[in-house]
């Protein structure tokens, strides 16, 4: 198994893939609480530093790349310095900028995180969600149709901020699939149904329980919901992200697989569904099971 594993990862570099999805920056700023403001009972926060990720499909991308894999994007920024920040961090990780389409109508989407004290205080988002459309639909539907020949699997990454709509489901899943490239899904409720017949998606417990209006609760309900997300979608697999307790993945025909995790101590866990998508395409575009 080991030496599966060894061999699987050396192939990493030889591969491609094409993230579709909303990309946006992760911005952090640092700093010191000692006062509550005279103005509003809220805590003032002296800045000491800030840096900047990559976010969203950006983030998953950025994931591929850190295990040496060529990766491809596509989505939509704003003609404004984050957009060009982020440009400029996807061109230091060499992949290429041509599937970034410049939506004049709206920002590129920024995620402030304010921390004092290992402690999240407040998060600003600046964004605008409405559902992409017309010329800026064409341009992203264009890259793809041009990219999916010379990749070896597609991932969609989905935050709800309009880049993943029905119409471009409908498009680009039958594409791939004519095409025999697996497609990978981190998912959102809002587009439950237009993922069908995808290879897998990746829902985290609460977005499983959601997507079918249950609550999961115990082992009992885990395994009804994974069933019945596969059911529903008609997917090849379903693989649940649990948190601390792991992962569990439901295949057609097969008992469910639990994949435990070592316990860790954490306070942030931004991205960590971007790890898990980002590995697991990596792996099916070696021929993974």
């Amino acid at each position: 198994m080991k030496t599966n594993l060894s061999n699987l990862i050396k192939q990493f570099p030889k591969k491609k893939v094409l993230v579709v999805g909303d990309v946006m920056v992760d911005e952090f700023v640092f700093g010191n609480v000692e006062r509550i403001s005279p103005e509003a009972p809220v805590p003032i926060v002296d800045v000491e530093r800030e840096i900047f990720h990559l976010g969203g499909a950006a983030n998953v991308v950025s994931n591929i790349c850190s295990l040496e894999g060529r990766a491809f994007i596509c989505g939509i920024i704003g003609a404004d310095p984050i957009g060009g920040k982020l440009m400029s961090e996807l061109s230091r990780l060499k992949v290429p900028l041509e599937g970034l389409v410049i939506d004049r109508d709206r920002p590129t989407i920024l995620k402030t995180r304010i921390i004092a004290h290992s402690q999240q205080v407040v998060r600003i988002d600046r964004e605008k969600r409405m559902k992409v459309q017309g010329e800026v639909l064409g341009s992203l539907l264009s890259y793809i149709y041009k990219t999916l020949d010379e990749i070896d699997v597609l991932i969609i990454s989905d935050y709800g901020k309009g880049v993943i709509a029905s119409r471009l489901l409908k498009e680009i899943i039958p594409f791939a699939k004519k095409r025999k490239k697996p497609i990978v899904v981190d998912p959102k409720i809002e587009n439950f149904l237009s993922y069908k017949d995808v290879t897998i998606i990746t829902p985290n417990h609460h977005e499983a329980g959601a997507l079918i209006g249950a609550k999961i609760t115990d082992k009992k309900s885990l395994h009804w919901v994974g069933n019945k997300i596969l059911e529903k979608v008609g997917c090849e697999a379903v693989l649940i992200t649990r948190g601390e307790k792991g992962m569990s993945l439901f295949r057609k025909d097969s008992s469910p697989v639990h994949i435990p995790t070592e316990a860790k101590e954490v306070y942030d866990v931004t991205g960590a569904g971007d790890t898990v998508i980002a590995v697991l395409a990596r792996c099916l575009a070696e021929g993974a099971d």
